[in-house]
């Protein structure tokens, strides 16, 4: 059957890829107008601020970009600019890296997040600022070998502050290094098995698959397909390996396909005889996110994503080809309807041997169709609900050199967590443990370590911040969840259901755009949570999808959660409803400002009238979404308290 999408007035929709809308054939590589008036996915209208230049909306991603001279420049933000000199992302951190300063210049902030890292300071000290910087690894499905992750956790020791966080797309981040430490850090993490390039940026990040390694055809093709997409997107003209190793490659071998896809040039994708055959000088407007799944299992929240790409197997198992979703996204602005978190639309289904040439398709159409006036609508999603999906598929079409076919259908999403222990498939089995809030740190960092090292296992990190043991052999079964629930590291019936899918972004002290809590915030929000199920009557094995972050920017994803706290003022949050727990449908904003010490008022009421009136298995998220916001706002304003239990 046809999987649906649900708006967030509750009604279905089925995306159809039979009609299209032709538009005039585009030249590769040239710019067109953008005129950003578009219906989004949800069947409201954004209306986004045009771009100033009058002549176009994006530049060229060129390598020499030549411009006419009575051609009106384009306008362009602040770091595009700096892109454009920085000789492939080398200048001038190269020389901000030599300098006895603490910290790196502006030009040197922006650069460093193409090499996986974010200058930051404690927002909390007082008297100056004491500045470090924040890694990210770049972990394709979130795979960790031993190696790896050993030398994660020698060097959190060694030169952070002691803890690794696990991330919402399966990558560590490590906290605290300071400047002159950098190249120390990095190299070590090269050497070891690891890379950080392009975990922050303009370009691809870590692309995401689910984490568990069941030896299933369509998981190892998942994965599979993920590490090339990863490869084929992966920044090619050495400015990493310089900065770090001294130029000194550690790339392993590449799969021929990924190399043969990204040389093809037969529909005018790349950049002849540049450093960066598919980036450019300037590679992409903003960021870009990937994740590929299987049917049914949406641990990596998928629709969240530029490109949602999904494995489609015939009746024998046997993977044939890919279902692709575009044109997701979490960021957002207070205050500013222009902006705004979309969930992805179906695009169409391609055979699996071209699915490398697809993707490539349409980052190019992002490359060379996004804004880069104005950072804050800069994101895939802009365009896609600017043009409309019909627009942009003929784009992509163009680029790829073939039609999309019709999507498959699908069953429906469930929200796999892959806690506790399971069978590989080979004989060996994998052990889910719940990390809250990804953080890694004390008792547990020290038991975690011990037990990776001794059985000599690889790990993989998931998109909901947890860790995932690998080939545990039965013998070694009961050793390890002995001494791993000493260490406060749980099987999953005796962790809270709140916590084991509640997520939050690290917000306070270090990030720079935090305006609230939420790491630290969010174990006294569950707890509290708790005690208002249990005043309402809910059992305690009912749950809700709670996720929070410091900022609009949706780290978290908050904007996919039942419940979402964003911060938008000190110790306050927007209060967003109607996600479902297996996160298909975007929430909606609800309240603004609701204090920390008033999140009762706000909640009681709507589990109370959420435990009386629910229809069966219907979803706190589907609940407020069915009442609609008027009504849960009269019922919070009317509410007496509950009877006792």
């Amino acid at each position: 059957m046809t999987t649906p999408f649900r708006s967030p007035a509750g009604a279905a929709t089925v995306f159809s890829t039979d009609q299209k809308i032709r538009v005039g054939s585009l030249n590769a590589l040239r710019s067109s107008r953008t005129v950003f008036l578009g219906r989004n996915v949800f069947g409201g209208v954004h209306s986004l601020p045009p771009s100033s230049s009058s002549s176009s909306s994006s530049i060229q991603a060129v390598s020499t970009p030549a411009t006419p001279e009575t051609a009106k420049p384009t306008k362009r933000s602040k770091v595009e600019i700096i892109k454009e000199k920085s000789n492939f992302i080398r200048y001038p951190l190269n020389e901000e890296l030599l300098t006895e300063a603490p910290n790196v210049n502006e030009s040197a902030v922006q650069l460093i997040k193409f090499h996986g890292s974010y200058q930051q300071y404690n927002r909390e000290e007082r008297g100056g600022r004491s500045y470090s910087f924040m890694l990210r690894t770049k972990n394709p499905s979130g795979k960790v070998p031993n190696q790896l992750y050993l030398t994660m956790d020698d060097l959190a020791d060694e030169f952070g502050i002691g803890t690794l966080r696990l991330t919402t797309r399966q990558t560590f981040q490590l906290h605290g290094v300071v400047k002159q430490n950098l190249k120390t850090v990095m190299s070590s993490i090269i050497k070891n098995m690891g890379s950080t390039l392009g975990a922050c940026g303009d370009l691809n990040r870590n692309v995401l698959a689910p984490a568990a390694p069941y030896v299933k055809k369509d998981y190892l093709f998942a994965q599979e397909t993920a590490d090339n997409i990863a490869s084929l997107l992966s920044p090619q003209s050495g400015f990493y390996y310089d900065m770090w190793v001294d130029g000194e490659q550690f790339m392993t071998a590449e799969p021929p396909e990924v190399v043969e896809a990204r040389n093809d040039n037969s529909h005018g994708t790349n950049f002849v005889d540049s450093p960066e055959p598919i980036y450019g000088t300037q590679f992409l407007p903003r960021k870009f996110k990937i994740a590929v799944t299987v049917p049914t299992d949406n641990s990596v929240d998928l629709l969240t994503n530029d490109i949602g790409v999904v494995v489609v197997s015939d009746e024998n198992g046997e993977p044939q080809g890919f279902n692709i979703y575009v044109g997701g996204g979490m960021g957002r602005t207070h205050r500013m309807e222009s902006t705004f978190a979309r969930i992805a639309e179906p695009l169409g289904y391609v055979p699996k041997d071209d699915i490398l040439y697809a993707v490539k398709a349409i980052v190019v159409t992002q490359r060379e169709h996004g804004r880069r006036d104005d950072r804050k609508y800069s994101r895939m999603k802009y365009l896609i609900s600017s043009w409309g999906i019909e627009k942009f598929r003929d784009v992509v079409e163009q680029y790829y050199g073939k039609t999309f076919e019709a999507s498959r259908d699908l069953p429906e999403w469930e929200f796999k967590s892959y806690l506790g222990w399971h069978e590989q498939g080979d004989g060996a089995w994998f052990c889910g443990l719940h990390v809250d809030s990804g953080r890694v740190g004390g008792n547990m960092k020290k038991t975690l370590r011990e037990v990776i090292e001794k059985y000599k296992l690889d790990v993989r990190i998931t998109p909901n911040q947890n860790i995932v043991l690998c080939d545990i052999k039965s013998e070694w079964k009961q050793p390890i969840t002995t001494v791993l629930a000493q260490a406060g590291l749980l099987q999953p019936e005796f962790v809270d259901p709140l916590n084991q899918t509640a997520m939050a972004c690290p917000a306070f002290p270090l990030c720079p755009l935090a305006i609230t809590e939420a790491e630290r915030g969010i174990p006294s929000i569950l707890k509290r949570v708790r005690a208002m199920f249990e005043k309402v009557g809910l059992e305690y094995d009912e749950s809700v999808v709670v996720r929070v972050t410091g900022c609009p920017n949706g780290c978290a994803r908050p904007y996919m959660a039942e419940v979402g706290l964003v911060g938008d003022g000190p110790n306050s949050y927007q209060v967003w409803l109607g996600g479902t727990p297996n996160q298909t449908q975007i929430a909606r904003a609800f309240m603004d400002k609701v204090k920390i010490q008033d999140l009762e008022k706000v909640f009681e009421p709507l589990f109370y009238n959420w435990k009386l009136g629910r229809q069966a298995k219907e979803s706190f998220g589907e609940f407020t979404t069915r009442m609609g916001f008027e009504k849960l706002k009269e019922l919070i304003n009317t509410y007496e308290g509950s009877p006792p239990q």
